[in-house]
């Protein structure tokens, strides 16, 4: 089996890593947050052992994202905290389990014996989760910086999860599924907000000023979003000479 180990002290990935070789698994070393976040997503793992506290992207942060990602494999939370909040809080954003610093190896060892053989009972077979994997492709939709799931009905900009309102959410996944298509302002009101009484045109300006706000480099010179006068908006990537 294969183990991605997470944490930013070296001696401990040392340690950890030193230990599960020599129970047989199979181990790969990162030492930042946002590393690990695009290793998880990028190779198939059976388990991994994720520090809280990381640079660049922390560990609650990592669970969170890998499960909107459809990431499923297991995680073991490693925290120097001795707070019930942040065990909790792991647990909620998607973790299996967790463990408080100092530990031992042969602890650890065990949690992930037995967090192994429950997720393998309910789970199906690591040759098929290569394939739904290779099938959730299928719901991405990338456009310059933006990557859109549409399955997990997330919006990223490079590595951040953009946080939008529900409208911003479905107005942006709306533009980014029709790339260089001239949309009025009526459709956009039918399609996002139906028959709310209380929608007008000026509501779409609004809306799509936050979204400036939130995707564009430079909001009032928009490389996404661009308006076209006297007909509406339309979503196309364009990015400035000094970008590319």
């Amino acid at each position: 089996m294969k183990i991605l180990i997470v944490d930013d002290e070296v001696s401990i990935t040392t340690l950890i890593d030193y230990h599960l070789q020599k129970a047989g698994y199979e181990t790969v070393i990162v030492h930042d947050g946002y590393e690990a976040f695009q290793t998880a997503l990028n190779q198939f793992f059976d388990f991994i052992v994720l520090d809280v506290m990381l640079p660049n992207m922390d560990g609650m942060d990592i669970v969170k994202a890998l499960r909107q990602q459809a990431v499923n494999v297991p995680i073991l939370l490693l925290t120097a905290k001795d707070e019930t909040v942040d065990k909790i809080i792991g647990i909620e954003f998607g973790a299996d389990d967790y463990m408080t610093k100092p530990f031992s190896p042969r602890e650890l060892i065990a949690r992930i014996k037995g967090i192994l053989r429950r997720a393998s009972s309910a789970s199906i077979t690591s040759d098929v989760k290569r394939l739904l994997n290779e099938a959730e492709l299928d719901n991405i939709i990338t456009v310059g910086e933006l990557t859109f799931n549409r399955s997990a009905f997330t919006i990223y900009k490079q590595q951040q999860l953009l946080d939008l309102t529900k409208k911003e959410y479905e107005l942006l996944a709306y533009f980014i599924e029709r790339p260089g298509r001239i949309i009025d302002r009526d459709t956009l009101l039918n399609r996002i907000w139906g028959d709310d009484v209380y929608s007008q045109s000026r509501v779409v300006d609004i809306h799509v000023s936050h979204l400036r706000e939130k995707i564009e480099r430079e909001p009032k010179l928009p490389e996404y979003l661009h308006t076209v006068r006297g007909f509406g908006y339309k979503f196309d990537y364009l990015p400035h000479e000094d970008s590319r």
